[in-house]
């Protein structure tokens, strides 16, 4: 039977019911094609619309088998449905919509695309499209449930295209509704959102919706759960950057465009886009630059006076944010997201690697931050602490990079791995053969670097005997280099070995054994506790060899050891034992001449050099001597003896005293030999056949030797009076007169001061790892600065010895002694010498004080507590100025009074200079407050208004605040008063300093007294010193608060027009207003205005740029409730235009100067800056495309016009008058390069306010006000210098004049579009020149932001104009 018979046989098919299309469904078999006839079509709808309008339409009767979920046999049957019944299907099911709880009964919803689509493209239908959108803002406008969001997900992406408002819509619903779903459903969720998103639907709004509900919404939850579905998004996110890039831009375009976006998933998310090779840079250049922006924001608006409070709060708290967020993403890294650990290794590299030179010290830590070098090490500690499997390339990388960084850069990495070793010395273990690996790169290193690494490395090798005679290897190695700074950094390395391992045994001589028993069995092998004569002994041989090299390698070794005989006196007799036979090499007790010091003297290549530093070893013997506990000598020489395994037995005991007897005996005879012989004694006879001016550096350098041997004495004898009775006292107090004058002597005879420089001995070789830089190499104790000599405590008993010679209980001493014999004038010249000696050795030791660390133990041995030294200045400060103020009151004219009060005179600046230096150096620690107090308590001065003052002072309850009122009050202002009055102008800018260092802490009313009191003083004297003048604008202006501040700036600036002068007017001698403006002074408070106004306008770029970034954010509507923000940027923005409004009034006169060529050229550059910042302002105010326009605010117009009238149209005269200045003497031979310099700041300065002026045309435009109402008519120039004689006959016997302003109107004023394409009458444009003060880093960011001429046409102006000068040489 054929097929054809056989169907035509078959009776035809049943309709079928709603249950049989469910059991179809069930079977997933092909749709049969007679379910597609027309015949089925009234089934078909009978079911969708009873399914619709029933109560539960996803729900199937019981009865009835159940639909399965997502099964597409429906939605394929919609074509074969009359389109005029499609909408009554989708009203039903969108009613229904509030009742969906979950997805079960969601299943209709996958009608509604299909059907969307229909009625969309429907003819019969008219309106489809709109009904289409109406039924889509009923979805909107319901509230979603849990299974709702999920399912509107899946189904959108399937819906007709939505316009961008719909689209925000959906996703800010959908986020909404995620808060309200399962955990295990947002992964799945976040999947279908990236897949809408590759599609092009709102990309960077789903990436911010993600970012923002997973940093923000799911922040405060930190189960564990959360962490997981927070990795397993991170690993969707990946995938999908995989597949489009486009979203990974999205992501980093995010965090570019605002810092609010950053939490802890953003850094997760950008840390997981890094793994993607195509971002792998970008996305850690991305985080990056977010970090140090809010890092370099928060240091500017914390100095910046005239930054809103609340945005230095705003800044503030972004950093804090910034910080939680980095450290909260790396310790939630071990919760399914470790993808992400090599790029949070590779990114904390990155940040050390940022930090250079001194910036790791951030100025912010104050506020609580961390900073960025400790944030960094934070990360790295947290992923070796979470991580095993990151150890291992932590190791490494350290490694790599301190060997390959700059020395700069290696710094921040060998202090994260001092941090690794102190924190985690057990797992650090396993990694002894990297660390040995890094020893052998010790001899290639720079010298600092390389000591730095095995100082790190210290509290590791107590634990590990095998990494401890590694290092002793690697250093026994080094001594044999040629490089000096390897076999510095070598001594600086086996001192620190030995110390380290005394410093342990003092500690906790058990801590090793307590340690051991927390360690693992493999690390067992490693810890071991040291037993025996110790390290010094071990390594004496080697320390030996020190004693032979050259001497700035000595003097780190004598350093060294009194560090050791401070940390361990026991070891005293030992390194006594050590130093004997070398220093008897130089002290001959049996000759004339014991101390030989033209022995430490040699030459070469016709150079004296410095072989042995005998001051130093001198200066390490008494240091050791006067650490040896006194009584306890014999227990300490006992133990040393002990410490080498020998018991004292009775022929030994005889000589065990030998070596530090010896020691005293000679240091004893030093003193007295010094004391009894001349210099020529003391130098000794030298033989030597070379020339005169050998000769010569050899007896500097023996000055020099000698001079710090004196130096050690005087330390000596200086501690000796500390301790002293009254009746050795005054021996002391004569030996060290005597020793003083000796100085002096020895300063005179050889004409060597202490502060020059003498050759050392050095090897000529340098090696090729030892470049130049700022670095210092070696060893910071030899090459920062000489370690002083004396003790704090010394110095401050040799200016109490001062002060009492000086007889301070007797201050009519000095008037009463006038006619006093020879004994007074042999005392007053005494008293001189101490004076200047103990003023030099204080400004030397205070200066010095840096060159130690504050771990260091030496630092508190030699410098201790160096605020002491501030009272006896004081003292001695206010005893000169007494005695100078009596010795003027007396008018002495003869010679010898007249240099006795120029010494008293440099006596008191030195005096100031070292007062000022102290304060420096405390204003950097927290002794500042306690220096203060101290001085204030001994202040007797008085000047006008203390009473006032000290009613102010009163109520002022911070400690740290009342301190530093009270000492600018009754101390620094009635000694600026007395010296001003004496017309000691030098200590009068001393003193200007320090009132100036020490008000800029002073909190805003406090400041703003102390600048209204310089004001009153520049309004009171008349001061002839440019510098005293310069130093009190500076004090008046930055102690005042804005607006203050640039007010005063601007009574000075119209001072200065009245005291220089302007065209037509004659100039005053003396301000009528500030008598300190005058002819004399004029010149240095211009500069010193400019200057401040220049930093005024570097602060307005920031600002101009902050505004910029809120406008871009403001446009994009990346945030949805900006009122806080907003308010800040008005406030921010409100005193920006007043700040320039400020600026303009101070330039206008400025412009109105007769100002000679530099200043004016000067000026020029200034002004184009400014306007500049000005065109940026305007085109800010500007609305872009599609927003809506703001009206200008009041201070916004007021600035315009303002700057039209003050400053645009005095500047266009300004500028004619120069050149027509110019063009009079265009015969001299400068004036020509005079006028090329013209074409570079003129056509600059032209450009730049046209272009400003453009933008308030598009302002005007936009606004219908009229901005330029004030505005003078453009003028289109040509600068080329053209010869007189093309134009007219010349003069016989005159050369061509040069004509630079052919300046012609230009007709079309109130459009600058119209001047920028006429080539022969539009402006030429150059760059400003690239040495200039004020445009540094400026030239070529005028198409950066869009703002000016197109590049190419601004670079065919530019080379037309540098052909002209071309063709002008």
């Amino acid at each position: 039977m054929s097929p054809t018979t056989t169907t035509a046989t078959r009776e035809p098919p049943q309709p079928l019911s709603d249950a049989d299309i469910i059991r179809l469904a069930q079977s997933c078999s092909p749709i049969p094609s007679f379910l597609l006839t027309t015949s089925s079509h009234q089934t078909l709808l009978s079911y969708l619309t009873s399914r619709s309008q029933s109560s539960s339409p996803s729900k199937p009767n019981p009865t009835r088998p159940k639909l399965p979920q997502d099964h597409p046999v429906l939605p394929p049957l919609l074509p074969y449905v009359p389109t005029t019944e499609l909408p009554q299907i989708v009203e039903p099911i969108v009613s229904f919509l509030p009742q969906i709880v979950d997805s079960e009964n969601a299943q209709v919803l996958d009608l509604l695309p299909r059907c969307f689509n229909l009625i969309g493209n429907a003819e019969e239908i008219e309106g489809g499209g709109r009904f289409v959108n109406s039924v889509i803002d009923k979805i909107l406008g319901i509230n979603w449930s849990k299974g709702l969001v999920s399912k509107m997900v899946s189904i959108v992406r399937d819906f007709p295209v939505l316009d961008k408002t719909r689209a925000l819509e959906f996703v800010e619903k959908v986020f909404v509704g995620m808060s309200s779903l399962d955990l295990q459903d947002l992964p799945s969720l976040v999947y279908q959102l990236l897949v809408l998103a590759s599609k092009g639907f709102v990309k960077r709004e789903v990436i911010q919706g993600i970012v923002t509900f997973f940093g923000s919404k799911m922040g405060s939850k930190a189960s564990s759960i959360v962490r997981q579905v927070e990795g397993t998004v991170l690993l969707h996110v990946n995938f999908a950057v995989k597949q489009d890039p486009s979203l990974g831009q999205e992501v980093m375009g995010l965090v570019r465009s605002d810092l609010r976006a950053f939490n802890h998933f953003t850094v997760a998310v950008l840390l997981s886009v890094s793994r993607v090779r195509k971002f792998g840079e970008s996305s850690m250049g991305a985080l990056k630059i977010a970090l140090l922006t809010a890092y370099r924001d928060y240091k500017f608006v914390e100095d910046c006076k005239w930054i809103p409070d609340d945005m230095k709060e705003e800044y503030l708290q972004n950093v804090k944010v910034v910080e939680k967020a980095m450290l909260r993403a790396v310790n939630e890294s071990n919760y399914g997201r470790e993808h992400i650990v090599p790029s949070i290794l590779e990114f904390s590299f990155l940040l050390l690697e940022s930090m250079e030179g001194g910036n790791q010290k951030d100025p912010c830590n104050s506020s609580g931050l961390l900073g960025i070098e400790e944030l960094a090490i934070q990360m790295l500690k947290a992923l070796f602490e979470a991580h095993d499997m990151a150890r291992n390339e932590i190791i490494e990388q350290c490694k790599f990079r301190i060997l390959s960084l700059k020395p700069e850069q290696s710094m921040a990495i060998i202090r994260l791995l001092g941090n690794l070793v102190q924190s985690y010395p057990y797992p650090m273990l396993e990694h002894v053969s990297r660390m040995k690996e890094l020893l052998d790169y010790f001899t290639f290193m720079h010298g600092k670097v390389a000591a730095e690494v095995v100082s790190v490395l210290l509290p590791l090798i107590k634990f590990s005997r095998d990494l401890q005679d590694y290092t002793i290897l690697v250093m026994r190695k080094a001594m044999f280099r040629r490089e000096d700074v390897v076999r510095l950094a070598a001594t600086a390395a086996v001192i620190d070995l030995i110390v380290a391992e005394k410093q342990s045994k003092r500690d906790d001589p058990l801590s090793f054994q307590e340690s051991s028993s927390q360690a693992s069995s493999s690390q067992q092998s490693e810890i071991r506790y040291s037993a025996g004569g110790g390290l010094f002994q071990e390594l004496s041989g080697l320390l030996q060899r020190c004693l032979y090299q050259q001497a700035n390698v000595k003097e780190v070794l004598y350093h060294g050891l009194v560090k050791l005989v401070l940390v361990d006196p026991s070891s005293g007799r030992a390194v006594f034992d050590f130093l004997l036979p070398h220093f008897l090499q130089f002290f001959k007790e049996d000759e004339d001449v014991q101390l030989q010091i033209n022995c430490c003297v040699k030459s070469e290549s016709g150079k004296a050099y410095i072989g042995e530093p005998l001051h130093c070893l001198l200066s390490c013997i008494s240091w050791m001597l006067l650490l040896q506990p006194h009584g306890k000598i014999e227990q300490a020489l006992e133990s040393s003896w002990a410490c080498l395994g020998f018991s004292l037995s009775q022929e030994n005991e005889a000589g065990r005293n030998s070596s530090v007897d010896s020691f005293c005996t000679a240091f004893l005879k030093i003193r007295k030999s010094l004391r009894n012989q001349n210099l020529e004694g003391i130098f000794g006879q030298t033989q030597d056949p070379g020339s005169a001016s050998v000769e010569e550096d050899k007896r500097k350098c023996c000055s020099l030797v000698l001079s710090g041997i004196i130096e050690v004495v005087l330390n000596a004898i200086a501690t000796e009076l500390e301790k002293a009775t009254d009746g050795k006292k005054l021996d002391l107090e004569k030996e060290l007169i005597e020793f003083v004058d000796l100085h002096d002597s020895l300063d005179k005879d050889t004409g060597f001061s202490r502060q020059s420089t003498v050759i050392r001995r050095g090897n000529p070789r340098t090696s090729a790892h030892d470049v130049p830089n700022n670095m210092e190499s070696g060893h910071s104790k030899v090459t920062q600065g000489r370690i002083s000599f004396f003790a704090t405590s010394s110095i401050y008993q040799i200016l109490q010895t001062v002060l009492k010679l000086l007889n301070t209980d007797n201050p009519n001493h000095v008037a009463a002694s006038q006619n006093n014999s020879q004994l007074t004038c042999k005392m007053s010249k005494c008293c001189s010498k101490m004076i200047c000696f103990v003023l030099n050795a204080s400004l030397s030791h205070i200066k010095s004080s840096s060159v130690l660390q504050n771990d260091d133990p030496l630092r508190a041995l030699i410098y201790g507590e160096i605020k002491v030294l501030g009272p006896p200045l004081l003292k001695l400060i206010f005893l000169l100025t007494s005695r100078l103020r009596m010795v003027s009151n007396q008018n002495k004219t003869e010679a010898k009074g007249k240099k006795d009060v120029q010494e008293q005179k440099e006596h008191l600046h030195l005096a100031l200079i070292c007062l000022k230096e102290l304060i420096m150096i405390c204003s950097r620690t927290s002794h500042l407050t306690g220096l203060l107090e101290d001085m204030v308590s001994i202040s007797t001065l008085q000047h006008a208004g203390l009473d006032n003052e000290s009613e102010t002072i009163s109520i002022i309850e911070d400690q740290h605040t009342r301190s530093k009122e009270l000492f600018i009050v009754k101390t620094l202002k009635p000694l600026f008063s007395g010296l001003l009055a004496l017309s000691f102008f030098s200590e009068v800018e001393i003193i200007c300093d320090m009132i100036l260092i020490i008000g800029g802490k002073l909190p805003c009313k406090l400041s703003n007294s102390h600048g209204a009191w310089a004001i009153s003083v520049c309004k009171s004297n008349e001061i002839l010193n440019s510098k005293v003048g310069k130093s009190l604008v500076t004090l008046a202006i930055c102690l005042s608060s804005p607006p203050n501040d640039l007010i005063i700036c601007q009574d000075m600036a119209r001072a200065l027009l009245q005291v220089i002068g302007s065209e037509g007017n004659v100039p005053m001698k003396v301000s009528e207003v500030y008598p300190l403006v005058n002819h004399l002074t004029s010149p240095t408070i211009n500069s010193c205005i400019l200057h401040i106004i220049e930093a005024v306008i570097v602060d307005m770029d920031w600002a101009i740029k902050k505004l910029k970034t809120f406008s871009l954010v403001s446009q994009k509507s990346i945030h949805l409730s900006q009122n806080i923000e907003q308010s800040l940027v008005l406030a921010l923005e409100e005193n920006l235009y007043a700040r320039a409004e400020a600026v303009v009034k101070v330039l206008s006169s400025f412009a109105s100067m007769s100002l000679n060529d530099t200043q004016a050229e000067f000026l020029l550059r200034f002004c184009a800056r400014f306007y500049k910042h000005l065109a940026q302002m305007s085109k800010l105010r500007i609305a872009p495309k599609g927003c809506k326009q703001i009206f200008p605010s009041l201070k916004f117009l007021k600035l315009v016009e303002v700057t039209c009238k003050q400053l645009t149209n005095p500047l266009y005269d300004f500028v004619a008058i120069m050149q027509g200045k110019h063009q009079e003497n265009a015969n001299t031979r400068g004036m020509i390069n005079k006028i090329k310099r013209e074409n570079r700041c003129i056509p600059e300065l032209i450009f730049q306010i046209e272009d400003y002026e453009k933008y308030l045309i598009q302002l005007s435009k936009v606004c219908k006000v009229n901005l330029l109402r004030h505005a003078k008519r453009s003028t289109a120039r040509d600068f080329r210098i053209i010869p007189n004689n093309i134009n007219r006959e010349d003069p016989p016997g005159q050369e061509p004049n040069q004509d630079n302003s052919n300046a012609v109107e230009n007709e079309s004023g109130e459009d600058l579009g119209d001047t920028e394409g006429d080539n022969d009458g539009s402006e030429h444009i150059l760059s400003p020149e690239d040495n200039s003060p004020l445009v540094a880093g400026d030239s070529g960011s005028d198409n950066e932001d869009g703002d000016g001429l197109p590049s190419a046409k601004r670079l065919k102006r530019s080379n037309r104009v540098v052909q002209d000068s071309d063709d002008e040489a």
